[in-house]
């Protein structure tokens, strides 16, 4: 459907800046500096008039688009705590004009992605990167000793039946997590992942920096409302070298690094270096 600009051109505007924000978990809210709820495109766009946009800056070269959006914190919309915990990191977002009467009329004014998020006294500020920041990225991989691919990915392709469980905590001091059941390998969940699957933390996930036992450690400190007794999922992880790639998983034929291409060092070694 081409976008309709008419409600630009009355004798009085009736312009309502929206925003559709869509995050990883599915969970998807409207936004709208209006005084009142739009219905827009079947999806209710609650009146928060404390959004408000930085200049949008588009063009046609192959500079990243980026903007900023701003707005206060509400536990109905957008709460600190969800926003500390992670929950909007990545969110897609679309901004977009509308006609606040429902003529039907938009115009387009930008979307990507969520990027850094800052949190004020009053507020929050949010970088948004547009499509073309993907240039911003690698063109090719770069050589490395480590596997660049992720376990149990499409690259990597080492079954992860049965390198899943699903345990308890018994207890919970700062980043280290006592678990209910041991693991099964020694150090089997180092580097990999923790999902928290019940209390406010329900959905987020967390990295494991090391494992021993019934012990976990994380990289960093657990979500906020984590208590014992609470259930979480274990994610078996992988350190990237060739040596688990072989000897844990049998997958060596799918690894995706140089173990055995030399490095810069090569340039010191010499004769009694």
């Amino acid at each position: 459907m081409a976008e309709s600009d008419d409600f630009l051109h009355g004798d009085l505007t009736t312009i309502a800046l929206c925003w559709r924000i869509e995050r990883r978990d599915g969970v998807t809210i409207g936004l709208t500096d209006h005084d009142r709820d739009l219905l827009i495109d079947g999806l209710v766009h609650r009146a928060a008039p404390g959004m408000t946009p930085s200049a949008i800056s588009r063009s046609d070269t192959l500079e990243a688009d980026t903007m900023e959006v701003a707005g206060a914190l509400s536990s109905s919309a957008i709460s600190e705590t969800d926003l500390l915990a992670g929950r909007w990191d990545g969110a897609r977002v679309a901004i977009f004009a509308a006609d606040w009467r429902g003529g039907g009329g938009r115009i387009d004014l930008g979307e990507g992605v969520i990027g850094t998020v800052e949190t004020q006294e009053t507020g929050f500020t949010a970088e948004l990167r547009g499509a073309s920041a993907a240039l911003d990225q690698p063109v090719v991989e770069e050589t490395a000793p480590e596997c660049r691919a992720e376990l149990g990915d499409k690259r990597c392709r080492a079954a992860m039946a049965g390198r899943r469980r699903f345990v308890r905590l018994a207890a919970v001091e700062g980043q280290v997590l006592t678990l209910d059941a041991s693991e099964l390998v020694p150090g089997g969940y180092a580097f990999g992942v923790l999902r928290w699957l019940s209390g406010a933390a329900s959905g987020l996930e967390s990295a494991i920096a090391a494992s021993d036992g019934a012990t976990v450690t994380l990289h960093g400190p657990p979500p906020i409302g984590v208590e014992p007794g609470g259930l979480v999922e274990l994610i078996e992880g992988c350190d990237k070298s060739i040596a688990t790639c072989a000897g844990r998983f049998a997958n060596a034929a799918n690894f995706r690094g140089e173990p055995y291409l030399p490095g810069i060092d090569l340039l010191t070694r010499y004769p009694g270096g």
